[in-house]
């Protein structure tokens, strides 16, 4: 009779823990950040990339336009990726482009955009990260749009040619 026993037991064990995990992957506890929102864009000052001037963000984000906030680095991968598509909308006359240099040695990001053609209106440095982490960036690429100072799409990753369709439609 214990002989018997004992494997039916094992066996229930097994079939319960199955179920317990399997309703486990069903219910998906991930975090996912809101992607879709309205938000003032932080103040900071920090450097212009090319001319080394203090320059406030209330000096560059001044009017009405959309503007586009690229975080990038010249030793991210998925930021030569995304290269090509900020190259196409920088040729859009209603948006400007600015560019974070994050955390970048100064010469490779020089040779990054003298290589892959400069987009930006504007780069700003941000040698020790403290200006993406205002802005809640989780790493490098991220681009946020903005129009009237207010942050109304956050792009984590590279931008697509999904996103780059989305932007258009947006800024039109």
């Amino acid at each position: 009779m214990k002989i018997k026993f004992f494997p039916l037991t094992l066996i229930i064990i097994f079939i319960f823990i199955f179920f317990f995990f399997y309703k486990g992957l069903n219910n998906s506890s991930i975090y996912s950040p809101k992607l879709n929102f309205e938000k003032e864009i932080p103040n900071f000052s920090t450097k212009e990339f090319v001319s080394n001037k203090e320059i406030n963000s209330f000096d560059v984000f001044k009017d009405d336009n959309f503007y586009i906030f690229n975080i990038w680095a010249s030793w991210c991968i998925p930021c030569k990726t995304e290269h090509a598509f900020l190259v196409n909308l920088s040729k859009q006359d209603n948006i400007n482009i600015i560019g974070l240099n994050y955390k970048d040695n100064y010469d490779n990001a020089k040779s990054f955009l003298d290589e892959l053609q400069n987009p930006f209106d504007i780069v700003l440095l941000d040698n020790d990260g403290t200006i993406a982490i205002e802005w809640g960036a989780y790493g490098v690429p991220e681009t946020f749009l903005i129009k009237e100072k207010k942050i109304i799409k956050k792009i984590i990753g590279p931008i697509t040619k999904d996103t780059l369709i989305e932007i258009k439609e947006l800024i039109k």
